[in-house]
């Protein structure tokens, strides 16, 4: 998988879940992320993702962190395990989980990547978050700053004393903020100090989805891999 792949995953893990959310924009980050996610079982709107790096040093110091590259489009998502991540911009790419199979359908390509999504999935948020477990059975949530109009809250996984890896996550840090009961933004860093932030716009919850919004059924001509 290329382009952000995994990246994405990570994305539409932690971003999305809520019923009729309204949650006071004094609750704290974490009761605002846990209400979400208690809370919503579907879910639309648009995205920005953008892969940042420090300037380098014949770079200008006093301009913050850089935009490298920057992708856009809409996402849609029904719990549990069901979303697609649509990237209009600079190209067009789907990433679809319809609950058994995780599917990358790139245009320019004319490709569709099949894989489980158990398996493609399991060392995500993604697992527990369209799944049906309590967050806090997987997470410790650390209350961060208010920072950009948001309240930030990190998502530490828990460590499980019978794993062979404690942590599989290629992010030594996730955070999430939270502004009136909803995800605004994700921000992932992974040990070399890149970053990567995802904001949310036009967060639409608990619409009403046709039964075969997450069906993908590649064009005629497009080649096929299948991945076990």
């Amino acid at each position: 998988m290329h382009r952000f792949f995994s990246v994405i995953l990570i994305s539409v893990a932690i971003l999305f879940s809520a019923n009729s959310v309204i949650a006071a924009d004094a609750d704290s980050g974490a009761e605002q992320l846990r209400q979400f996610v208690r809370n919503s079982k579907t879910a639309e709107g648009d995205f920005v993702q953008q892969q940042l790096r420090a300037p380098k040093p014949n770079e200008p110091q006093d301009k913050g962190l850089k935009v490298v590259r920057q992708t856009q489009g809409r996402f849609v998502f029904q719990r549990p395990g069901r979303f697609i991540w649509e990237t209009q911009k600079p190209y067009e790419q789907k990433l679809i989980a319809d609950g058994k199979q995780l599917i990358l359908w790139d245009k320019d390509l004319n490709q569709a990547t099949f894989r489980p999504a158990g398996q493609a999935l399991t060392s995500t948020p993604a697992a527990i978050l369209f799944g049906e477990t309590a967050l806090d059975q997987h997470f410790d949530l650390i209350e961060g700053e208010d920072r950009l109009g948001m309240k930030w809250v990190a998502l530490v996984p828990k460590k499980d004393p019978k794993a062979k890896n404690s942590n599989d996550l290629p992010y030594t840090k996730i955070s999430v903020g939270m502004a009136n009961g909803l995800p605004k933004a994700l921000e992932l860093i992974d040990g070399l100090g890149s970053v990567v932030l995802v904001t949310l716009d036009k967060i639409q919850l608990n619409v009403n989805l046709p039964a075969n919004r997450f069906i993908f059924t590649p064009p005629t001509g497009a080649e096929v891999l299948r991945l076990n």
